[in-house]
C-alpha cells in the first residue's frame, strides 16, 4: 500500500505514503482511490483528511513511471482528483512541505486546503517543456486569479504557503493557514469537524474566473510570454491553457488543457528537457559506488592559488558555508585574490542578492595565508595553479607533505593525467580531479575525475561536496581533456578549419549561436583566453605530433592577440568594453594564411559549420562512451549543458544526435572525410556499430 488508512472519531485521515515525496505513482493512486471509497461506505466518517507522510504532501507525478504505460493506467491522476472532488463527504487536503505539481492539482480537487506555513507550492511543469496536465491551469487561476496563477504556471517557480494565503479566504487557494509549529494532522482533524456538516460541497471548478479587461490583458500577456520563452513552445502554450479558465466552461477548459499537454510531449524541446531532467539525476550515480558509502567531513577547506580561477572556488566553498584557507605564494598574489572575492561579494549585494550583514559573514570566512603548514588541518585541499605539470608536482608534494590523514587532494587541472598528479603523493586514493568551470562561482558545472586509486569514499565525497555547491557534478575518467575539453578540442580543431577553406570568426559564430549555443567557439576562446589554448597545443604537439590543428589560432597568439583580456583576439574590444568587434587584421591573417596553404577559398553555407561543429563533438563523444571515461551518454550530456552552453532546448550532443538520426551524422562524418584535413573525421567505432544495430547513444 502507497496510502495509509485511519479514523480519528468522524474524521478519516488518508496519508500518501510513498518516499521520499511522495510520487502519485500508480500504487499511490489506486492505494488513494480505494481509501476515499471505504471512507465514503463508512457512515460513521462524516469529513476526509489527506495529507502526505513525512517530508512531504505530494511532489507530484512519481518520476520513476515518467515515459512509462504506467502514467496512463487507471486510475489516472485524472480519475483519482475525480474521486476527490466527487466525494460525497468534505475532502480537506492538509498541506506541509511540498506541494508541487500533481500534488497541487490534487490539492485543489479538493473541496478545502489547510495548510502549515512555509510549504512550498508550484506547478513547475514548464520546466520540463510541458504545461500542467490535470487541470492545474484552470482550477489554480479559480483559487489564485487570473494574473497569480498565471505567473506561478508560465514560470514555474514556487511560493511559499504563507504568501498564498493574503487573498480572501472565500476565494483563496488555503480555506486555512495553521499557526506555525502546529500539528498538521490535529489542525487538519479539526479543522475537518467544523466543516462537516456544510453543505453543498464547494468545488474549486464551480468557481468563475475574473479578470478585468480581460482582452487588454491576454494581448499584453501574450506579448510578454512571447518575449521571454525563446525557443519553447510551452510557456506561451500555459498562457492560452490558463487563459481557457476564463473563456470557457470547466469542461471545455479542461480538455483544451489536455489537447495542448499531449502536443508538448510530442515536441523536441520538451523530450530535450525531460531528458536533461533525468539525466542530472543519472549523474550522480556511480555504479560501483553504493548511494550508502559514508562521505568524508569536509568542514573546512583549503584552496592553493588565489588567481581568477582560485578565487572563484574559493568563493564558491564561502557561499556554501565553508570556510576557505587562501593559499599563495606572494603576498601581491594573496592580496589581490582577496580583493577579487571582495569585489564579487560586495557586486552580489550592490545587486540585491546579499546584505552587507552577509558580506562580512562570507569575507571572515575566508583566511588567506603564505605558509602551507596553515592548511595542514583541513579536509579538503583544491588546486588551482598554472596549468602545468611541473607547477602541479611541486604543489602536491607539498600538500602530501603537510595535509592530516584522510585529507583530500583535489586537482583543478582541465587536461593533465590525474594519475601521474596523484603519483606524486603517497596517497594515491586521496586525490581526486574537481574541475571547476569559470567562473567558478557561477558555472553549475563540476567535472569530478576519478582516477585509478580514487577511493570511493573519496569519490562520494565529492559527488555531496557537489551538491552542496549547487553545482551537477559529473564523474570522468583520467585522459587528456576529460570528457569537456577532450571533446571541445575537436570542436575547436573544426572552428579552425572552417576558417582556413572561407569562413570568418563572426560567421562561424553566429551560425552556431543561432542554432543555440550560448557563444560561439571564437567569442568563448576570447573569452578564456587564447593564450590557454596555446599553451595546451604546444603541449599536445610534443605528446601527439600526428594531431594537426589551424596554424590561425598560433599566429594569433604571436601576435599578442589574447582576448579580452588584451583588447584584442579574434575581435577587437573598445577600452572598458566586451563586446565583440570584427576585425579587419584578423580578416587579413586569416585570408592570408589561407593563400599560403594554397587554399582558395570557398562560401561556406551555416549548415555545414553546425553539423561540423556538432558532429565533431558527437565523433569524439562516441569515443570517449567507448573507452569508459563518460559513464552514460547522458553525462555526456550534462557536462555540455551545464558547463559549455550547448542549447538545452537540443538537450545536448549526444541526445542531439539521436534525435537527428546517427545514420545521418554517420553519413555527414563519411562526406566530411573526403574534403578538407578529412583524416579528423574517422567514425568512432561505437558510432558505426550503433548505426549497423539500429540503437542510439540513449537507448
Amino acid at each position: 500500500m502507497s496510502a495509509d488508512y485511519a479514523v480519528r472519531g468522524n474524521v478519516a485521515v488518508i496519508t500518501l505514503n510513498n518516499p521520499p515525496v511522495n510520487g502519485l505513482g500508480l500504487a499511490t493512486r489506486a492505494a488513494a482511490v480505494d481509501a476515499l471509497q471505504r471512507a465514503a461506505a463508512d457512515d460513521a466518517v462524516e469529513a476526509i483528511v489527506l495529507m502526505g507522510a513525512g517530508k512531504a504532501f505530494s511532489g507530484g507525478a512519481d518520476i520513476r513511471e515518467f515515459n512509462s504505460p504506467k502514467a496512463l493506467t487507471e486510475p489516472t491522476l485524472h480519475t483519482l482528483i475525480r474521486t476527490v472532488e466527487a466525494s460525497p463527504k468534505p475532502v480537506v487536503a492538509a498541506i506541509h512541505a511540498v506541494c508541487m505539481g500533481g500534488g497541487l492539482e490534487l490539492a485543489l480537487g479538493a473541496h478545502y486546503r489547510v495548510a502549515l506555513p512555509g510549504a512550498r507550492i508550484a506547478l513547475p511543469e514548464v520546466k520540463l517543456g510541458l504545461l500542467p496536465g490535470a487541470g492545474g491551469t484552470q482550477r489554480l487561476p479559480r483559487v489564485l486569479g487570473l494574473a497569480p496563477a498565471l505567473e506561478m504556471i508560465v514560470s514555474g517557480k514556487p511560493a511559499m504557503s504563507e504568501q498564498l494565503a493574503d487573498t480572501p479566504l472565500s476565494a483563496g487557494l488555503f480555506d486555512e493557514l495553521l499557526a506555525p509549529g502546529s500539528d498538521l494532522a490535529e489542525g487538519a482533524v479539526a479543522f475537518a469537524r467544523r466543516i462537516a456538516a456544510v453543505r453543498p460541497l464547494p468545488r474549486v471548478r464551480d468557481r468563475l474566473v475574473e479578470q478585468a479587461d480581460l482582452p487588454a490583458f491576454l494581448v499584453a500577456a501574450r506579448a510578454r510570454v512571447t518575449a521571454a520563452a525563446g525557443p519553447f513552445p510551452a510557456p506561451l502554450a500555459c498562457l492560452e491553457a490558463v487563459a481557457a479558465s476564463a473563456t470557457m466552461p470547466f469542461e471545455e477548459g479542461l480538455a483544451f488543457e489536455r489537447e495542448r499537454f499531449l502536443a508538448l510531449t510530442r515536441t523536441v524541446e520538451s523530450k530535450a528537457l525531460r531528458h536533461a531532467f533525468f539525466a542530472e539525476r543519472a549523474a550522480a550515480k556511480v555504479p560501483d559506488v553504493p548511494a550508502d558509502t559514508p562521505a568524508r567531513p569536509v568542514e573546512r577547506a583549503a584552496v592553493v592559488g588565489a588567481g581568477t580561477m582560485g578565487g572563484g572556488i574559493a568563493l564558491a566553498l564561502v557561499n556554501a558555508g565553508i570556510p576557505v584557507t587562501l593559499l599563495e605564494t606572494r603576498q601581491d598574489a594573496l592580496d589581490k585574490g582577496v580583493a577579487g572575492i571582495r569585489k564579487q561579494l560586495e557586486t552580489a549585494a550592490a545587486k540585491g542578492r546579499l546584505s552587507a550583514e552577509q558580506v562580512q559573514q562570507r569575507l571572515a570566512l575566508v583566511m588567506p595565508t603564505l605558509a602551507y603548514e596553515d592548511i595542514a588541518a583541513c579536509d579538503l585541499a583544491i588546486e588551482a595553479v598554472f596549468e602545468d605539470l611541473g607547477v602541479k608536482e611541486t604543489v602536491f608534494r607539498r600538500l602530501d607533505a603537510v595535509m592530516k590523514p584522510g585529507a583530500i587532494l583535489a586537482s583543478n587541472t582541465s587536461t593533465l593525467d590525474l594519475d601521474r598528479i596523484a603519483a606524486f603523493t603517497r596517497r594515491p586514493q586521496d586525490v581526486i580531479g574537481l574541475h571547476f568551470f569559470s567562473p567558478a562561482n557561477v558555472m553549475k558545472l563540476l567535472e569530478i575525475v576519478r582516477g585509478q586509486h580514487t577511493g570511493k569514499d573519496v569519490l562520494a565525497t565529492a559527488l555531496a561536496l557537489a551538491k552542496r555547491l549547487g553545482k551537477t557534478g559529473v564523474v570522468a575518467g583520467v585522459c587528456d581533456g576529460f570528457i569537456g575539453n577532450r571533446m571541445v578540442e575537436q570542436y575547436l580543431r573544426q572552428a579552425g578549419f572552417l576558417l582556413d577553406e572561407g569562413a570568418l570568426p563572426q560567421q562561424v559564430d553566429a551560425a552556431i549561436e543561432r542554432f543555440g549555443f550560448a557563444m560561439g567557439p571564437f567569442r568563448m576562446s576570447d573569452l578564456a583566453g587564447n593564450d590557454i589554448g596555446w599553451a595546451i597545443r604546444k603541449r599536445r604537439r610534443q605528446e601527439m605530433p600526428d594531431v594537426r590543428y589551424s596554424r590561425t589560432a598560433d599566429l594569433l597568439c604571436e601576435g599578442g592577440r589574447f582576448g579580452q583580456k588584451s583588447g584584442a583576439g579574434w575581435y577587437d574590444y573598445r577600452p572598458g568594453e566586451r563586446t565583440a568587434q570584427p576585425s579587419a587584421a584578423v580578416e587579413q591573417m586569416i585570408v592570408r594564411h589561407s593563400a599560403e596553404l594554397g587554399i582558395e577559398r570557398r562560401a561556406i553555407a551555416d549548415e555545414e559549420i553546425v553539423e561540423r561543429l556538432v558532429y565533431a563533438l558527437v565523433n569524439e563523444g562516441a569515443r570517449i562512451l567507448e573507452e569508459g571515461i563518460a559513464q552514460r551518454a547522458s553525462d555526456i550530456d550534462m557536462v555540455y549543458l551545464s558547463g559549455y552552453g550547448f542549447p538545452l532546448q537540443r538537450g545536448g550532443p549526444m541526445f542531439y544526435a539521436d534525435t537527428v538520426g546517427l545514420p545521418a551524422v554517420l553519413a555527414a562524418a563519411e562526406r566530411f572525410a573526403q574534403g578538407y584535413q578529412g583524416d579528423a573525421w574517422r567514425p568512432a567505432p561505437l558510432l558505426v556499430r550503433l548505426v549497423a544495430e539500429g540503437k542510439n547513444f540513449n537507448g
